[in-house]
């Protein structure tokens, strides 16, 4: 086939009909026409093809609206379904959808994680159960992501730096999921998930290079070069609660560890916070509640935010990168102010004048990053059409290569 041949320009618009379609949700044959920038007759020939190929259907009429003018067209979503999951010790929160991104069913369970349980087992029905609520067989899923709190080895399939379930420990989770439960499962970091939301919908939609710190019960990262996550060669990248840092604060608390610096992990986990919080005489009983407690000026807000500015100062030297976001519960207590006063301690301990902001996503920004991830992959496999800057290959055994190989 020739380049410029009549039949790869097709392909090519038809593509980018599917993109806008998958990006704007149904839309008009004249709004399709703009969006795309054929003629009128191109455009309409350009549904036909696609409608007989099944790839688009009919969605009902632009409100008020009557006749062709009025028709919207959509992705046809019933071509394939994806789950995704946010896994934590305490709860696993599942959504289905279809590949147009239609969310079908959500169904929120806690899960057995202990050494022994059968995790697979357990996980296998709470994923039946929400694929039936979504009217579908869990055997009809094209793709399941898991976001979990750990590190990932792509070359083994192990997780790792995940204490805290320690049932999804010491075996091929993704190939053995996948096996077992007859589906395609990749599993993700939790914050790296956040962060392919962020690039998706959030502050980081134009940026190149960031960082995210994750601020809750532990704490995390996740490293975006290029609009790729930096993983490492083990699967650790990001994994920023192994840093080694200094404690800044100017209260004692029994958290700095002098001839090394502390674990930056044991600093600013919210542990190491209610302690920080009850040497300036605030007690409370999370990171979060000791952060909403105290106003902006307060010594406290202060110390903490030198703690954490500690931490980030590895990460813009070494990366340098265009923003920082923080996110988790800790951060999201502080909001926009608590961020810019660790803008200001960071910018005392590194050259560049890097931004601090607050991560924009609401609700479970892993979950929906994880959902993000299952459709670029499904989406690719449906309509051909490829989603840059996600995850990239992880799952060990998988058929079909990811959005970004």
């Amino acid at each position: 086939m020739r380049a410029g041949s009549p039949r790869m320009l097709r392909e090519i618009n038809d593509r980018a009909a599917i993109e806008v379609l998958l990006r704007e949700g149904p839309l008009t044959r004249a709004e399709l026409e703009l969006a795309i920038g054929l003629s009128k007759p191109a455009t309409a020939q350009l549904i036909t093809r696609l409608e007989l190929d099944n790839l688009v259907v009919k969605a009902g009429v632009r409100g008020g609206g009557r006749g062709p003018r009025a028709q919207l067209w959509a992705a046809n979503g019933g071509l394939a379904f994806v789950a995704a999951v946010d896994l934590t010790p305490h709860v696993a929160d599942f959504v289905v959808a279809d590949v147009a991104g239609v969310v079908l069913a959500e169904h929120r369970t806690p899960l057995p994680v202990h050494a022994g349980a059968d995790v697979v087992g357990t996980f296998g029905e709470a994923l039946q159960k929400v694929a039936g609520d979504a009217g579908i067989n869990r055997e009809d899923l094209a793709h399941v992501v898991i976001g979990a709190q750990g590190a990932f080895d792509p070359r083994t399939g192990l997780l790792s730096s995940a204490p805290h379930i320690p049932g999804w420990l010491g075996f091929d989770v993704p190939q053995k999921l996948s096996d077992e439960l007859g589906v395609d499962v990749l599993i993700e970091n939790d914050v790296n998930l956040v962060a392919v939301e962020e690039m998706s919908v959030g502050q980081a939609q134009d940026v190149d290079d960031f960082v995210m710190v994750w601020l809750s019960e532990g704490v995390g990262g996740a490293v975006v070069i290029g609009r790729r996550l930096l993983r490492g060669a083990t699967g650790g990248g990001g994994e920023i609660d192994w840093m080694r840092v200094p404690d800044p604060a100017t209260v004692d608390t029994g958290d700095v560890w002098p001839e090394a610096g502390a674990r930056f992990g044991n600093l600013v986990d919210s542990p190491a916070i209610c302690r920080l919080a009850a040497a300036h005489g605030i007690e409370a009983a999370t990171a979060w509640d000791a952060v909403a407690k105290t106003g902006p000026d307060h010594p406290f807000r202060h110390d903490l935010a030198r703690r954490v500015a500690g931490g980030v100062a590895n990460l813009v030297a070494v990366a340098d990168p265009q923003l920082v976001l923080l996110c988790g519960d800790t951060s999201r207590a502080g909001g926009e102010v608590f961020a810019a006063l660790v803008q200001e301690k960071l910018h005392e301990l590194v050259l560049p004048r890097t931004p601090v902001g607050c991560a924009s996503v609401q609700g479970n920004a892993v979950r929906a990053g994880a959902l993000q991830s299952a459709l670029a992959t499904a989406r690719e496999d449906v309509f051909g059409v490829v989603t840059p800057t996600l995850l990239g290959s992880q799952a060990r055994g998988r058929k079909h290569p990811s959005p970004t190989e």
